[in-house]
């Protein structure tokens, strides 16, 4: 398909389009509810999928399976023992747990007790993970074996009360119990005496009510955390699940994504709940073991990123490639330039891609199945001219922006309204920053995705990049300013930039800086600098490129200027200063080469 949409392709979809109609318009009225008095949220969306699927799979996970009525009574207890804890609607919960059930059970306790569950990122470590746990101010920790010690290290810096410590073992705690270390409470033994039986706390929760913390790597700062409300959740659940992905009962779709990202929680998990279906969770990614297990588990579907999907594509082919019976797809950030391999070489029928982020107000979602888009939106918004030069939206001459032409890259807006909120972070400035005023008439506010995309035509739109002080690297977004801030904690290093640059055949950009030195060159030991890193960040926010400069160009407000830097990457020849780089795999920065880059370009390193 062409970078447009046509007439002519709107109607080779109609045939599409009228099977899945009645899927489609209940979705939309799911998606689309404005009574806000209304019981709705993933508390109740569990529950309905129990009453109507309770002896069906639920859940599967390294061999372990879980029916709807199974796991319902294991998550009834611990939202029992919680409530007797003191926890109450409106409290935040911090959930610190890799994927594996007693996530799931964790989550689902706080939905039917209405309390929010801050879904900390289990790669944070240090500063950022106190910083993440004290935006919120928790009432509760639940973490997991595998989180226990990161958590310990900080502990005394966040202000939880002793006795709301909740342990489980890195096991199957339904079944086995295992032991808490000091200072914590084991979980299982807990919740062991308390009641099965749905609290009736469940059905005293509203659209508005906040269901999750999702932290998001904002354009500057730390973590954001966004109040993800459990009217969103509803959208999800009738865009995705209902609309798009449809799945049966007898349906298993395989998650291999973080659970902490809304794409996992609430896109594939949603699917899942609105077609009374199976997940098949697993703890991490794997590019080598991901068809085995997807076949393994008779999955029919399965969630992804770009990167994920990139990944697949470098295995060596096999003739078993095709040899699945997976038949849609759902994620984000697919490329165009591997959109049609991928589908061919695995055999999949549909690619439910979609657009949407933790605290937008606007969502894509691929419902006519096209090739390359994120699909179709059905709310308000604009692609408009922005200038990359100066990060600006272009104005005309009354000082209103201007939309592109149809096949033109833009900057995405979506407009805020009474069925498209914008509900914003925990910090009320922070939200007030992502809020465009007077964009196309005196009065009206537009939410700012910071994300470019291209006009398809028909409503419908391809994502191109981002925008500003953030990029996309490994799934992740990851904020230049929390590189900068944990980069300049080095006594090395007095100032530092950090910026995207591409590096062919990858998704998304990986991270440089710009880094100034406070001692010579060659006192500095590369290895311990990327030791520390690594301590400090998280793997994918660990700068792949450092680049040795004398001094940071800055504008005259005193903007670092990154123009110049992204321009030129780290070519070497376009580049004076020293460059250095860390190889997969390695745990030192060495200094970069002409061959050396040649090697990096050609794909010889996998990133």
């Amino acid at each position: 398909m062409s970078e447009v949409i046509t007439t002519k392709h709107i109607i080779q979809k109609v045939p599409e389009i009228l099977s899945g109609f009645p899927n489609i318009l209940k979705g939309i009225k799911v998606s689309n509810n404005t009574d806000m008095t209304k019981s709705v949220g993933l508390g109740v969306c569990f529950e309905e999928a129990v009453a109507a699927n309770g002896d069906g799979l639920a859940l599967i996970y390294e061999g372990r399976q879980y029916t709807y009525n199974q796991l319902n009574a294991w998550v009834n207890q611990l939202a029992h023992y919680m409530m007797s804890s003191g926890i109450q609607k409106g409290d935040a919960v911090g959930i610190l747990i890799e994927n594996r059930p007693e996530l799931l059970v964790s989550v689902l306790a706080c939905a039917k007790i209405g309390a929010v569950s801050a879904m900390l990122n289990t790669s944070q470590r240090s500063k950022v993970l106190v910083h993440s746990i004290t935006l919120v101010e928790p009432k509760m920790m639940l973490a997991g074996e595998e989180c226990a010690e990161a958590y310990d290290a900080i502990r005394q810096e966040v202000n939880i009360a002793e006795d709301k410590h909740l342990y489980f073992a890195d096991m199957d705690t339904r079944t086995f119990k295992g032991e808490a270390p000091n200072g914590w409470l084991n979980a299982p033994d807990c919740i062991a005496n308390s009641s099965k039986t749905n609290p009736d706390t469940t059905y005293q929760v509203f659209p508005l009510d906040p269901c999750f913390y999702i932290y998001t790597s904002g354009t500057t700062g730390l973590p954001k955390a966004v109040v993800f409300n459990h009217g969103r959740f509803m959208k999800a659940f009738g865009s995705f699940g209902l609309a798009a992905v449809r799945l049966q009962p007898e349906d298993r779709m395989y998650v291999p994504l973080p659970f902490y990202h809304s794409t996992a929680m609430a896109v594939c998990w949603g699917s899942v709940l609105a077609g009374h279906a199976c997940l098949v969770m697993a703890r991490k990614f794997s590019a080598s073991g991901f068809w085995r297990d997807v076949r393994d588990n008779d999955a029919t579907s399965f969630g992804y990123v770009g990167e994920l999907c990139r990944y697949l594509l470098e295995q060596p082919a096999s003739e078993d490639d095709i040899k699945n019976h997976v038949r849609v797809i759902v994620g984000n950030g697919m490329r165009p330039s591997i959109w049609n391999e991928f589908k061919s070489r695995y055999g999949i029928e549909r690619i439910m891609e979609f657009y949407a982020s933790s605290e937008g107000n606007i969502g894509f979602t691929n419902l006519l199945n096209f090739d390359k888009t994120v699909g179709i939106s059905p709310y308000p918004y604009a692609i408009v001219e922005y200038d990359k030069e100066t990060d600006l939206p272009v104005l005309n001459k009354k000082g209103y922006m201007k939309k592109v032409r149809k096949g033109g890259v833009g900057l995405l807006i979506g407009e805020i309204t009474e069925k498209t909120p914008f509900h914003g972070y925990t910090d009320p400035n922070k939200t007030q920053s992502c809020i465009l005023e007077n964009v196309f008439k005196q009065g009206d506010q537009w939410f700012n995705t910071g994300d470019l995309m291209r006009d398809m035509g028909y409503r419908h739109a391809q994502f191109v990049d981002r925008t500003g002080d953030t990029f996309r690297w490994k799934g992740e977004n990851v904020s230049t300013t929390e590189v900068e801030m944990m980069l300049e904690e080095l006594s090395e290093i007095q100032e530092a930039i950090v910026y995207g640059v591409e590096i062919p055949n990858t998704n998304g950009r990986a991270g440089m800086a710009s880094i100034k030195l406070t001692k010579e060159l060659t006192q500095v030991d590369f290895a311990s600098v990327l030791d520390r890193l690594k301590s400090l960040l998280p793997s994918y926010a660990v700068p792949v490129f450092l680049i040795v400069n004398d001094a940071v160009e800055v504008t005259g407000t005193f903007k670092h200027l990154k123009g110049p830097l992204k321009d030129r990457g780290y070519d070497v020849r376009k580049n004076e200063q020293p460059i250095y780089v860390c190889l997969p795999g390695e745990n030192t920065y060495v200094r970069l080469t002409q061959e050396l880059q040649q090697d990096i370009d050609a794909g010889k390193y996998k990133y």
